[in-house]
C-alpha cells in the first residue's frame, strides 16, 4: 500500500512510518521544512512539502495513496476537514492519532477511581472539547464511504524508531527534576495515568490498518502508574534519591505550562481490551519504570 503520514518527522508519526516501511509499504510524509525533507528522504520516505493548514496539498496527496495516517496534530480541525473532503466516498482509510487526555479532569495530583472504555460516556474539559469533536467527525465519516479509525494512546514512553526518538511527557518531568534538584509531581502525585511503549503503539497502527472495521475507536494502554511512583523512578535514575516534592498547581503551570492540568495533574485511566480483542494487539514493551531507570531515559538523561 501507499500511505500518506502527517507527522512523519515526529515521535509517534515517525515511529509508525518506520514500521510501515519495514512492512513493505510505500510512505509519503509531510515535511514542513528543508531539514524535515532531508530527514525523510534519508529514511526512504517521499517528502511532501507543506503546512498543516494548507488545503490543496492534502487533497492532492490523498488522490495518490491508499490510506492516510494523521499523526501531526490531534487538535487541528483544518487538516482533518481537508482529508475527509478528499477521502469522501472512495473507501480509503484514515487513521487519526488522538489521546487519552480527553478523559482527564482538573485533579491537581489527586487520584480518581474513574476508568474509561471506548463506550464510556464523559464530558471533556473545555480545552479537550475540540479534540473530541474532531474524533467524532472522523468516526462519523465512516457513514460516507471512508474507512475511519481513531486511536487514543495513553502516556507514551520509550525510544522512538523514526526521525524523532524522544517522547514528550517523561523528558519534561526529568528536566523539571534536574532544574529543581528534586523530582516534582503536581500536588501529591497520586493521580494515575495509563502508559504504553512507543513500539507497541506503532504495532497497533499497523494492525488497525489491516484489521480495524470502519468507524472504530481504540484506546491503547498496557499498564498504569501514578506520578509519584514515576517521579521517584526519575529521582533514582538521576541520582537524586527517593524523596519527591509536591508541586502546587500554580507553580507547576509555571514550570510545565498549561499541560500541568491535564497532562501531569489529571487522571487518565483507560482500558485497551477492545484493541486486544478486535486487532489482536499484544503489547510487549517493558514497563515505564524500567525504561526510566534502565532504558532510554537513563541513556539520554541519567547521571554520568
Amino acid at each position: 500500500m501507499k500511505i500518506f503520514v502527517t507527522g512523519a518527522t515526529g515521535y509517534v508519526g515517525g515511529s509508525v512510518a518506520t514500521r510501515l516501511l519495514e512492512a513493505g509499504h510505500t510512505v509519503i510524509g509531510l515535511a514542513r521544512s528543508a531539514q524535515a525533507d532531508a530527514a525523510l528522504k534519508a529514511r526512504g520516505i517521499e517528502p511532501l512539502r507543506g503546512e498543516l493548514n494548507l488545503y490543496t496539498p492534502f487533497v492532492e496527496a490523498v488522490a495518490r495513496v491508499d490510506a492516510v495516517i494523521n499523526a501531526a496534530s490531534s487538535d487541528n480541525p483544518f487538516v482533518v476537514h481537508a482529508l475527509l473532503t478528499a477521502l469522501k466516498g472512495n473507501a480509503k482509510t484514515l487513521i487519526q492519532v488522538s489521546g487519552s487526555s480527553i478523559v482527564g479532569t482538573y485533579d491537581n495530583g489527586e487520584a480518581s477511581e474513574d476508568i474509561f472504555h471506548e463506550d464510556t460516556p464523559f464530558t471533556p474539559a473545555p480545552e479537550k472539547a475540540m479534540r473530541v469533536a474532531i474524533d467524532q467527525s472522523i468516526l462519523a465519516a465512516s457513514l460516507h464511504g471512508v474507512r475511519t479509525i481513531v486511536i487514543r494512546p495513553t502516556l507514551i514512553y520509550g525510544r522512538g524508531i523514526g526521525v524523532n526518538a524522544a517522547s514528550v511527557q517523561i523528558p519534561k518531568l526529568i528536566d523539571a527534576a534536574r532544574k529543581a534538584g528534586v523530582p516534582r509531581h503536581v500536588g501529591r502525585g497520586l493521580n494515575i495515568w495509563g502508559n504504553v511503549h512507543i513500539a507497541d503503539v506503532a504495532d497497533a497502527f499497523l494492525l488497525a490498518l489491516d484489521h480495524a472495521p470502519a468507524g472504530s475507536l481504540f484506546y491503547l494502554e498496557n499498564a498504569e502508574t501514578n506520578f509519584k511512583t514515576t517521579t521517584q523512578a526519575i529521582g533514582r535514575m538521576l541520582g537524586l534519591g527517593e524523596a519527591t516534592q509536591d508541586w502546587p498547581i500554580g507553580d507547576a503551570v509555571e514550570g510545565l505550562g498549561p499541560g500541568a492540568h491535564l497532562s501531569f495533574g489529571s487522571n487518565s485511566r483507560v482500558r485497551a481490551g477492545k484493541a486486544r480483542k478486535v486487532l489482536g494487539w499484544a503489547p510487549k514493551g517493558g514497563t515505564l519504570i524500567d525504561e526510566i531507570e534502565n532504558g532510554v531515559y537513563r541513556e539520554m538523561y541519567g547521571k554520568t
